[in-house]
């Protein structure tokens, strides 16, 4: 009879190691927002069952477009390579292999991503977050005292207490406003530079970073940077969940500083659909929102956002002569993993382009995170009582000569 020749079965030192030190590390792990570390072999093991179930279905590493692997430098979805690995390593019994085969522990640096800041900047007081009820968004400003404008090369935002953090944003006082583009679906009238009230001064503000479930600090390439002016202000809009215990929250946002101001500047901003009705019990409602942009611009990332019964997005992009690429698809959107998509290569846009974005909630008993059935809503901040408005955050850059664009790239508008 023919020899039969079976490959050797994974082992967790040589095989599985490597897969979860690069793609499960960064959130397993004390401090972090998963609910266990998975960076040794003891801790591995007890949940090794699960680890298949959700390498099977997909669920983790969590990713949600379905977008070609390789359009996102940030795609957190396993090659079929490693995911078959993992399947036949539980199948065969989870074996350990020789500890001498192990990598080397993945090294964080004091918590932070992105390094140790040039900056921090800290919510003034604690805030005491109850055990239980639904909370509206919270809002704290910070000066920077800063004496010049300083240009950001790397920016990230750290909960202090990530049980109770779900999402947080952070403006910044004083930045150009975005010309790059405007709303023309539905149609909203260019934003003011200045407010009259404190209302219309946080609608001033400008969205710099974020941070949510599945979110990563934001690290510019050499010669890119956001600016943030003199004398500005951080403010932090925070969204609180209560897990039955109360607790108090200080959140950071840290900053590394380009050592010499760039020749492409970084945007970020949002366009939305402020008219979202949401009809009782409807299972499948459309809310398109689209902006024309007015100048070249190249595109680098692209943020969805909707709360509790937004189910699925989809961004197309319209060019002048009109042709149309869909550039992020995202069948099954999911409330509690947000993601900042980040084109592998920025998508380079002519004046006169458009990017139509539309989401899809549903308000029905089918939707089993509808946290209140056979009611009608509207637009609004809170998950549990509301429906958050579906917006969209771009980042973009231009060349520095070429003024603004919106959460673009584009070239630095410089200053006198």
């Amino acid at each position: 009879m023919p020899a039969q020749s079976t490959a050797a079965a994974p082992v967790f030192s040589k095989d599985i190691a490597p897969i979860i030190y690069q793609h499960c590390a960064s959130c397993h792990r004390t401090g972090e927002i998963a609910p266990m570390p998975l960076l040794s072999y003891e801790e591995v093991r007890p949940w090794a069952a699960s680890i298949r179930e959700m390498v099977a279905t997909g669920a983790m590493p969590p990713w949600h477009s379905a977008a070609p692997k390789g359009q996102f430098s940030n795609d957190r979805r396993l090659s079929a390579a490693e995911r078959e690995s993992i399947l036949r390593w539980v199948a065969a019994g989870a074996p350990k292999g020789d500890v001498k085969d192990l990598p080397p522990l993945p090294e964080f640096t004091e918590n932070w991503e992105i390094g140790r800041p040039d900056a921090v900047f800290t919510m003034p007081e604690p805030y005491t977050v109850p055990a239980s009820g639904v909370i509206a968004y919270q809002n704290f400003t910070v000066p920077t005292n800063f004496t010049e404008e300083k240009w950001v090369q790397a920016i990230e935002v750290r909960p202090g207490t990530r049980s109770v953090v779900h999402h947080i944003l952070v403006f910044v006082s004083g930045k150009r406003p975005n010309e790059a583009y405007t709303q023309i679906v539905p149609q909203r009238p260019r934003r003011s530079q200045a407010g009259t009230d404190e209302q219309s001064s946080k609608m001033a503000d400008t969205l710099f970073a974020t941070t949510a479930p599945g979110t990563n600090a934001m690290v510019f390439q050499p010669g890119t940077a956001m600016r943030v002016p003199a004398g500005a202000r951080i403010r932090f809009q925070i969204h609180y969940t209560t897990n039955g215990k109360e607790v108090s929250d200080r959140s950071s946002v840290g900053m590394i500083f380009a050592k010499q101001p760039p020749e492409k500047e970084m945007h970020t901003s949002a366009f939305f659909n402020p008219q979202l009705v949401l009809p009782a019990g409807a299972a499948d409602v459309m809310v398109p929102s689209t902006i024309r942009f007015d100048q070249d611009v190249h595109l680098t990332a692209l943020f969805p956002h909707t709360h509790l019964r937004g189910k699925s997005w989809d961004y197309k992009i319209v060019y002048p002569d009109g042709r149309a690429e869909t550039v992020l698809p995202i069948p099954h959107y999911d409330f509690n993993w947000q993601t900042y998509y980040i084109f592998t290569t920025p998508l380079a846009i002519p004046k006169g382009s458009k990017l139509e974005a539309v989401a899809h909630y549903d308000n029905s008993v089918n939707n089993k995170s509808n946290p209140i059935l056979q009611k009608r809503f509207i637009g609004g901040n809170r998950p549990g009582t509301r429906c958050s408005i579906p917006a969209s955050i771009i980042r973009s850059m231009r060349n520095r000569q070429c003024g603004q664009a919106l959460a673009i790239e584009t070239p630095r508008k410089r200053t006198l």
